[in-house]
């Protein structure tokens, strides 16, 4: 018999994937957003949708990636939830984390992803956190922060990018065990960080230059870029940069036709 998920944030990117793929595995999935009906921030419709619930996935995000709005959202969201789960007899709390918020920071989107696993752990519900390294649709985010002129300055830090539908195939897996506790996801592949920029933008036939610059230091990021890889790789992804790559234009391709 499957188990009743609720997948909080699921008509997000992630949460598309992840309910696609909760519903291959013939699990009871309930979308949990706004859109739905459901504002996980406020409580409105969160005691309905938890009702016989099994587990609980959050991968909702914050409306603004700012430090202040972003610590709000995340502190007042998972309070709220895990109030509801232990009401409803929720069995395992999952949430997507990032790589690197457990870094001492005092500001930023990385500390309120901190505070956010910092009230999963105190709230004493068994849980599992999964924090990932950066998707690999974050490069061009990562380049309009650093673009001067037609030149992107980036540190030669090494990181190992995932696919988003390698996370929502990590999170589906473990949304059917046991609660696992803190676990890291990066990508098959290790590369620097101006490579995996630019790989992405010459994909996109995108003018800019990606300079490989000691000194500088990425902006986007309120940590030490050495951070954004794991030190610890529990879970692998099995996709490949270039076959994202080559996906993403067959998709674009398809679309057109």
């Amino acid at each position: 018999m499957g188990k009743r998920i609720v997948v909080v944030g699921g008509t997000g990117h992630i949460g598309r994937m992840l309910v696609e793929r909760l519903l291959h595995r013939a699990q009871a999935v309930v979308v949990a957003s706004p859109s739905t009906g459901v504002d996980a921030a406020s409580g409105v419709g969160l005691t309905e949708a938890l009702s016989g619930a099994d587990v609980v996935i959050d991968v909702s995000n914050s409306p603004r990636v700012d430090g202040d709005t972003a610590l709000e959202f995340f502190t007042r969201t998972t309070r709220r939830l895990l109030e509801a789960e232990r009401t409803a007899g929720v069995q395992h709390h999952l949430a997507l984390s990032i790589v690197g918020a457990d870094a001492v920071v005092e500001d930023g989107y990385f500390a309120a992803k901190h505070a956010q696993e910092q009230v999963i752990a105190d709230s004493g519900m068994p849980s599992t956190i999964l924090r990932s390294t950066q998707f690999f649709e974050f490069a061009r985010s990562i380049a309009e922060w650093n673009t001067v002129a037609d030149t992107i300055h980036l540190p030669a830090t090494t990181v190992r990018p995932v696919a988003a539908g390698d996370v929502a195939d990590a999170l589906a897996a473990l949304a059917l065990e046991e609660p696992a506790g803190v676990l890291e996801l990066a990508g098959p592949e290790s590369m620097h960080l101006g490579s995996f920029v630019g790989r992405v933008l010459l994909s996109d036939h995108d003018p800019r230059y990606v300079v490989e610059d000691e000194g500088a230091r990425a902006n986007g990021f309120n940590i030490d870029a050495a951070r954004l890889a794991p030190l610890e790789i529990d879970l692998t992804g099995t996709t490949a940069l270039a076959d994202w790559i080559a996906s993403m234009h067959h998709a674009l391709r398809a679309e057109r036709s």
